[in-house]
This record gives C-alpha cells, sequence and structure tokens, in this order.
C-alpha cells in the first residue's frame, strides 16, 4: 500500500533509522577500536531525529490508532519497543558490540511494525479528512527534529557486505 503523504515524515526518518541499522548489520561484529564512532553517531541520531519522532508518534499517531479497538495491542507493544529503545540509547557511552548489534535488530523489527501494521492499518481506517490533520499536527511537531541525513564517518559508513 502506498504510504499516506501524511505519515511520509515519519516514513522519511524511518529510513534514516533502517540505513543505520543495515550499516549497524553489516560492520557486525563492530571492532572495539571502531566502538566510540558508532557511539556517538548513535547519540547524534537519537537526539537529532528519533528523540522528537518518538514524541510525535506517542502524543499524535498512537493516540488516533488507539481509536480503534483492534490496533490497541499493537500500541501497547510499540509504547514498550519505545521504552526498551530510549534506555538502550541513554547507555550510549557504554553501549557494547553486542549492545549495538541488538539495538539495531530491536530499532528495525520496530519500525517495520510501524510501516506494514500500523500505518497501513490507520489508513485503512481513518477519513482522508482525518488522516490530513494528523499530517499536520506531524509536521507543526517534527519542525524541530534534524532535516539533514548524517553523514557516516569513516569507521561507520557502509561497506560491501562480507
Amino acid at each position: 500500500m502506498l504510504r499516506d503523504q501524511s505519515l511520509i515524515p515519519l516514513s522519511h526518518q524511518h529510513q534514516h533509522a533502517l540505513a543505520l541499522c543495515v550499516r549497524i548489520e553489516r560492520a557486525s561484529p563492530i571492532a572495539e577500536d571502531d566502538l566510540p564512532e558508532w557511539r556517538a553517531e548513535i547519540e547524534e541520531i537519537f537526539r537529532s531525529e528519533i528523540v522528537i519522532h518518538f514524541v510525535a508518534e506517542e502524543e499524535i499517531v498512537f493516540p488516533a490508532a488507539t481509536e480503534f479497538s483492534n490496533l490497541n495491542p499493537l500500541v501497547k507493544e510499540l509504547l514498550a519497543d519505545h521504552a526498551w529503545l530510549r534506555q538502550r540509547f541513554a547507555r550510549g557511552p557504554q553501549l557494547s558490540s553486542v549492545d549495538v548489534s541488538e539495538l539495531a535488530k530491536r530499532l528495525s523489527g520496530h519500525i517495520r511494525k510501524e510501516e506494514r501494521q500500523l500505518f497501513e492499518g490507520m489508513q485503512e481506517r481513518l477519513s482522508r479528512e482525518q488522516l490530513t490533520v494528523l499530517g499536520q499536527k506531524l509536521e507543526q511537531t517534527l519542525r524541530n527534529s534534524a532535516e539533514s541525513c548524517l553523514l557516516p564517518n569513516e569507521k561507520t559508513r557502509l561497506r560491501a557486505a562480507k
């Protein structure tokens, strides 16, 4: 299903986060010497984009989804993911190579649930007008998030698959 215009800003941010996850997966296991650069990039992405992204979902998207009882279990699961991810991101400077890989797997799975289940479910249930209002609220909330994609450094850039 094509993504509705109202949800595209969140989907673009999902693409940024998924790109990070792919790079982490390909770099894993991350060498101890490379961990500081990975930790710094993860912290920056969390600070500049993911914090605001989570707020937008929790204050705008999830409440709209809970109007539909069959989406409530999914929203609860996504909120639990947010809590888990926040805890891991908060440990940024102490993340081990295993922690970084685990974070990437959980973040990737979380994003796929939102895109494939939540967003599609909302698009099927919300009217055009409701989606438009949702999009306007998201635009307001997301205006303070980073608008440019962070470029990886030499140690965190995408490499050919092993």
